[in-house]
């Protein structure tokens, strides 16, 4: 794009003083323009918005996008975290780079079009052949446009040491520490306005080691990146970490290094009263996954009791075998049903919700310049329109958005370019990728 592009004039938009709209150039919004006023950037383009509802782009702050060719599998439906794993790993183990890169393509492509511009993933599934799963990844991500916070995940307890997975799936600490640090070389930009970042991300308590964990924030600290994993889940792991360790989970956390502001946790369903306010004095964020949780009947995040006692808590769509869907715009309104029911009208409203997946899932990735509509942001931004029947009558904009059940965005721009454009992804056939993920998926589960 050359020069600067207003989007002037759109239906609602969710900033204050930016009625008429933003403008846009090199990549950031330069210029909120408010009700009455015009740009005082000069301007080389215009774009009427006039139909549209005007976002900040989504972040999705958790996500396995490998699992997508596991979608609503027969042999894992109807079961709780554990048990759900022990039926999956074994079809995970037969994962190959051409299976990763139309599984990535397929959740890329979804969380796209759900009005979603900034992904992290957590792949910690490494067979053999399958090494270089984070260069697929990024691959994938540069096609399409879109930014990622890809972790380097990590397991190496399997069955034969008291962890859930088998021994074709995870690798040896030295192979892990090894390979993290040059995923971070290799692709890491530590940049304001980086389109690929790197974080280091050991499964969870039950899949790797202590030394492990501990080796791997050494590393993190070292390196200036964060830190990821999944904690406080279910019954199921604080049991497993107090039998195993003798300490609930958040204990363990801190025993191992990881209680400071570059972390960031994915579900924090169990955690209890006492724990909200050290997770906030500490600055570890907490990703909310309500489909998933509800799906594995994990139980509910208390996320406004989180937000009372300090803590940022961002939005994910977890895994498409647990999800089994990449839509995060989706996951906005099912957050907002979820904690609405827990605490009632008064606390939590369609704007809550929004803030989850904005500014409360850049939070989560230490991304300050993403999230927000504001001078000096990122123009990472998406638009949707209220033509649906679904919309039909709808009187707030914003509100329509969630509460009528938005799913699918109309444009999406990242660090100001159009990567989605009239409801679709330039250069992508969704045919033909539906029919290679399709193919990849019955391979797989055969």
């Amino acid at each position: 794009m050359s020069g600067a592009l207003w989007l002037k004039d759109p239906l609602a938009i969710l900033a204050e003083g930016a009625e008429r709209g933003v403008v846009v150039r090199d990549g950031m919004v330069v210029e909120l323009v408010a009700a009455g006023a015009m740009p005082a950037t000069p301007v080389a383009q215009t774009y009427e918005a006039g139909r549209h509802v005007l976002l900040p782009g989504l972040i999705n702050t958790h996500h396995h996008f490998y699992q997508t060719l596991t979608r609503a599998l027969p042999a894992a439906l109807d079961r709780e975290l554990f048990p759900w794993l022990q039926a999956l790993y074994p079809v995970w183990a037969r994962l190959t780079p051409e299976a990763l890169d139309a599984a990535v393509t397929v959740a890329m492509a979804e969380l796209l079009l759900s009005g979603c511009t900034a992904t992290t993933d957590h792949h910690y599934v490494f067979p053999a052949g399958l090494e270089d799963a984070v260069g697929i990844e990024v691959a994938a991500a540069r096609r399409l446009g879109l930014r990622v916070v890809l972790t380097r995940g990590s397991m190496n307890l399997s069955r034969r040491d008291g962890g859930l997975p088998p021994d074709s799936v995870v690798q040896d600490e030295d192979t892990i520490l090894a390979d993290s640090d040059a995923v971070i070389a290799r692709f890491h930009d530590p940049a304001p306005g980086a389109m690929v970042q790197v974080a280091l991300a050991p499964c969870s308590p039950f899949s790797v080691t202590t030394s492990l964990m501990r080796a791997t924030a050494a590393l993190a600290a070292k390196r200036g990146v964060r830190l990821h994993t999944h904690l406080a889940e279910t019954e199921d792991e604080d049991r497993f970490c107090q039998s195993r360790f003798g300490l609930r989970p958040l204990d363990y956390l801190e025993e191992n290094g990881w209680l400071h502001a570059g972390t960031w946790l994915a579900h924090g369903v169990h955690f209890g009263p006492q724990e909200w306010p050290r997770l906030a004095k500490a600055g570890v964020s907490v990703c909310h996954c309500p489909c998933s949780n509800q799906a594995l009947g994990s139980g509910h995040c208390p996320v406004c009791d989180m937000e009372a006692a300090g803590v940022r808590v961002g939005l994910g769509v977890d895994g498409s075998a647990s999800n089994d869907g990449s839509n995060l715009m989706q996951e906005v309104r099912a957050a907002f049903l979820l904690q609405r029911g827990r605490y009632g009208v008064a606390k939590v409203s369609h704007k809550d919700a929004l803030r989850w997946a904005t500014e409360g899932s850049a939070a989560c990735i230490g991304r300050p310049e993403l999230g927000r509509i504001a001078v000096g942001a990122q123009a990472d931004l998406a638009l949707f329109t209220l033509d649906e029947l679904r919309f039909s009558g709808a009187g707030d904009p914003l509100a329509a958005l969630v509460l009528c059940g938005a799913h699918r965005a109309d444009r999406v721009m990242v660090q100001g370019r159009w990567v989605v454009a009239d409801g679709a992804i330039p250069g992508l056939d969704l045919g033909a990728l539906m029919a290679r993920h399709g193919a990849a998926a019955r391979q797989l589960c055969a």
